[in-house]
């Protein structure tokens, strides 16, 4: 079954005649023969849109009772039943009443569409889910009746019902919209000319995104490649350089110009896999282009000026911004620019050239065009010199060589030079090779002359061919050593991207792998609480780590020689940064005391930077180096925010325990209480007589009352003490067979029985901390015993610690909740009166205060045995194995003498 047709009459406010609309299409298709049924139009009380109904055929309303009021909705099955061919359904926001099948009235229409019903709706703008915040910020109202936008753009047909201000308001005025009783408070609220005005533009706006959606597609299905200007769409190109933020602001003033427009940035990426722009350049782009409203892309291609063209096309795009070249004009016209080219291939887009402080200043760099070591270059250099030479003797003893072969022969050595040296030399080599080639072997040889043109032709094309090959070889030679370099930055970046996301790395770690990867003799991490305070070093690392910013700063003085010179350098106009450090005009960092060290200082962010001390970097270096700051900076944070994440733990279970605790108390305290109260109470009435049994038995209620309330209170204190580390045990030796009787007497002899030897070795413990434990943990066996069956005490002793098990045969603990029993203000399945679930709490924190431990285990047969393990008192206090055994989070503090006082 084929889904129905959905037709939506969007409007831009109440009142703009939507309802109308709905139903003069519906009377237009029923007087072309289709069944059209109304499922449901809210009128709202007004006369005009009941009579606007007419004729046509309504079905009734479902009748839903809520709190006692009868209400009325759609009823989707009697819509179901009729199947008409089209079906009117008012307001498409609409919140059923509770009881109803489906709460929101889009979800009928989605079940009537699903049957294959076409259904004919209403729905306002302001009811738009994406525009409830702007609808709220424009008219002071939150509408609690949103649709998700997504049903209303996939429907087959959306219809825009608007009218003017002026004709909205005036309507109003005349009572089409609302009782006379509303008119004024509504026309000086909700219906303002300022408010209408902004929900009416907000309506256009969102359906224009829907029908250029709608002309994307149509673009796609048709194959359509050239630009229809229907939107202004702005693509500014970005390379990464310092020109960026001028373009990027630039394209954002063009799209102010025209509302509705699209700021877009593409950035290329080259395929030819050498280094690209520095990532913190591309990041920051990002960031403007969304702070400016605008989105940001990469794409790859192998010509950047292709690239862009193809992409702005792609989205129809009107316009591309593109900046002035940063090439010198001389190299522009030998090479070209990539906006000219941008200009050559844009066809109908505009092309709009943005002139920048950076436009036209490229300069020369020493050792721009070679990238071979020094090393390397002077090797060549000397077979320059050398290999024609070479040539010039090899060949004078060969006889009848034609000249077609030495030049052959020298254009070899000017490829070996271009290989070993770079294109310098080789056009060196290759000036000298012409020169011997006419000098030695073209006739008349010992002269600069040539007797033939063909042999001029010879030596011309040999200059150029070896001019051309020497360049061809050195940029090959530069491009396949940058590519290796370049991968292995990747390869460097990418398994630290991994260790740091899968979270194996520390700062310390960062640190340490940065100084491996470059073979540096030391690196820090440094961080400072604020931009003016100073820097204090988080994480170091290397053979000579630096632990001090000034430790840093002097070692590296010890080792440059040339001080002198640096302070000649700063004399000469270099710029002082305002952390102290001198940055010369070529990039380099200088310390304040005089070192030299090329990149050694790198800005994670304002509050961190990462030194580096050593042999000074290449600048090639300085990216994977701004890449390991970048991650050391998350490193760093990651830390913050899990140590953030502890704490604010920490005071979360404080604060549940709080509630908890406020809640308990209102209750378990106040009931002995009362029951106090009112013992006393009836004690020391003056008109009742009360006889003596009935005496007794309120002094026995009282004395009750009053030993629970002790319980609670000694509970609550306890854990507080535990929980801010103030319980300071006394431990000495004692026996448990004197601490076990003592804690029974306050329970029956039927509901308790103990089998402890008295042959126990003596423990090293607190024996009142003890017996409170022992006697919290009895009181929780019984309450959980079944009657007529007592709870049962047995101990035993190994060579190492007493132990004491407490068994009952009760409902017992499944496995997973056997550890949060332990946790305060836990009573699992005990839904009994009294207690506040913290005697088992208290238990354990009492037991490691003591050097004991507390642990369930499953009763044979049913029920649950709480193992008490105190260290027998022939083991040194704190230390020995069973100390070591203890849990990693226990709270026991290292045993000092304590007064009784301190103990109670």
């Amino acid at each position: 079954m084929n889904r129905g047709r959905l037709t939506v009459y969007l409007g831009s406010a109440p009142g703009v005649g939507k309802t109308f609309k709905m139903l003069d299409e519906a009377r237009r298709r029923r007087a072309r023969g289709t069944d059209v049924l109304v499922g449901l139009v809210e009128t709202h009380g007004r006369a005009e849109t009941a009579a606007a109904v007419g004729d046509l055929e309504v079905v009734p309303r479902a009748r839903v009772e809520y709190r006692g009021t009868v209400l009325e909705e759609l009823d989707v099955d009697a819509v179901l039943a009729r199947r008409p061919e089209v079906v009117l359904v008012d307001e498409l926001a609409h919140t059923n009443a509770p009881g109803s099948a489906r709460p929101k009235r889009w979800q009928d229409v989605d079940v009537l569409l699903d049957a294959g019903l076409d259904v004919i709706t209403t729905v306002n703008v302001q009811h738009l889910e994406s525009l409830n915040a702007d609808v709220e910020a424009i008219t002071g109202i939150r509408q609690r009746e949103t649709v998700p936008d997504r049903v209303v753009r996939e429907a087959d047909q959306i219809q825009l019902v608007d009218l003017s201000p002026h004709a909205l308001r005036r309507r109003l005025a005349h009572g089409s919209v609302y009782r006379p009783e509303q008119i004024d408070a509504s026309l000086a609220a909700y219906f303002r000319e300022g408010n209408l005005t902004a929900l009416r533009e907000l309506a256009l706006l969102w359906l224009a995104d829907r029908v250029d959606d709608a002309l994307a597609r149509y673009r796609e299905q048709h194959a359509i490649t050239g630009t229809w200007p229907a939107r202004e769409r702005v693509v500014v190109a970005v390379t990464g350089g310092p020109e960026g933020d001028t373009l990027l602001r630039r394209g954002a003033r063009i799209v102010e110009r025209a509302a509705g427009s699209e700021l877009h940035a593409v950035h290329v990426l080259a395929t030819d896999g050498l280094p690209g722009p520095p990532p913190g350049a591309i990041t920051a782009a990002r960031q403007l282009v969304e702070s400016l409203g605008g989105t940001f892309h990469t794409v790859v291609g192998e010509d950047v000026a292709t690239a862009v063209v193809d992409f702005a096309r792609g989205i129809n795009a009107t316009m591309i911004v593109v900046g002035v070249s940063r090439h010198s004009r001389w190299r522009e016209a030998v090479v070209g620019s990539t906006a000219a080219r941008v200009v050559q291939l844009a066809g109908s887009v505009d092309v709009h050239l943005v002139t920048h402080e950076q436009a036209r200043k490229e300069r020369f760099v020493r050792g721009r065009w070679s990238s071979l070591s020094r090393a390397r270059r002077a090797w060549g250099w000397a077979a320059a010199v050398v290999v024609p030479g070479i040539l010039v003797a090899a060949l004078s003893f060969g006889d009848g060589v034609s000249l077609s072969v030495d030049v052959l022969l020298y254009l070899v050595g000017v490829v070996g030079v271009a290989l070993l040296g770079g294109m310098w030399p080789a056009l060196a080599a290759a000036v000298l090779s012409f020169a011997c080639l006419n000098w030695f072997f073209t006739p008349p040889t010992g002269r600069f002359t040539v007797a033939q043109g063909e042999n001029v032709a010879t030596l011309a094309v040999f200059v150029v061919v070896a001019a051309s090959v020497a360049a061809v070889v050195d940029v090959s030679a530069r491009r396949a050593a940058e590519a290796s370099q370049a991968r292995a930055e990747a390869s460097t970046l990418a398994s630290l991207s991994r260790s740091v996301l899968a979270g194996e790395d520390s700062p310390e770690a960062v640190v340490a792998r940065l100084v491996t990867t470059f073979g540096l003799e030391g690196a820090r991490l440094e961080e400072r609480p604020a931009p003016s305070a100073p820097y204090e070093v988080v994480a170091s690392a290397g053979p000579r780590p630096t632990r001090t910013p000034a430790e840093g700063d002097a070692r590296a003085a010890e080792g440059d020689a040339a001080s002198a010179e640096g302070d000649a350098a700063f004399a000469d106009g270099d710029v002082r940064s305002a952390d102290g450090d001198v940055r010369s005009a070529d990039g380099d960092v200088r310390s304040a005391d005089g070192d030299a060290r090329e990149g050694s200082v790198v800005d994670v962010d304002p509050l961190r930077r990462l030194v580096v001390s050593g042999p000074p970097l290449p600048a090639a270096d300085r990216q994977v180096l701004e890449a390991f700051a970048a991650q050391a900076g998350i490193v760093l944070e990651r830390r913050r925010l899990a140590e953030r994440a502890s704490r604010a733990a920490v005071l979360e279970e404080a604060d549940a325990a709080r509630t908890a605790l406020l809640a308990a108390v209102s209750h378990d305290l106040r009931t002995p209480l009362a029951s106090i109260r009112t013992a006393v109470d009836g004690l020391a009435a003056q008109d009742v007589v009360l006889d003596e049994e009935d005496q007794e038995a309120l002094v026995a209620t009282a004395d009750a009352a009053t030993t629970r309330l002790e319980r609670l209170i000694e509970n609550l204190l306890d854990l507080s003490r535990l929980q801010v580390g103030g319980l300071r045990p006394r431990l000495v030796t004692a026996s448990l067979d004197e601490v076990v009787p003592v804690v029974l007497e306050a329970f029956p002899a039927e509901r308790v029985v103990s089998d402890v030897p008295e042959d126990l070795p003596l423990v090293t413990t607190d024996a009142g901390l003890l017996e409170r434990v022992v006697a919290n943990v009895v009181a929780n066996a019984v309450r959980f015993q079944p009657a007529g069956t007592p709870v049962r005490l047995t101990a035993s002793a190994d060579a190492q610690a007493v132990e004491l098990r407490v068994v009952d045969t009760g409902p017992g603990v499944d496995d997973e909740r056997k550890e949060r029993m332990f946790d305060a203000f836990q009573r699992l399945d005990d839904t009994s009166a009294g207690g506040l679930g913290l005697g088992l709490a208290v238990a354990r924190g009492l037991a490691r205060a003591v050097g004991a431990t507390l642990d369930p285990e499953d009763t044979p047969g049913g029920g649950l045995t709480m193992v008490l393990r105190a260290p027998r008192a022939s083991l040194p206090v704190g230390g020995g194995p069973w100390h070591a055994a203890l849990p990693s989070d226990s709270t026991a503090r290292p045993v000092t003498p304590a007064t009784p006082e301190e103990t109670a």
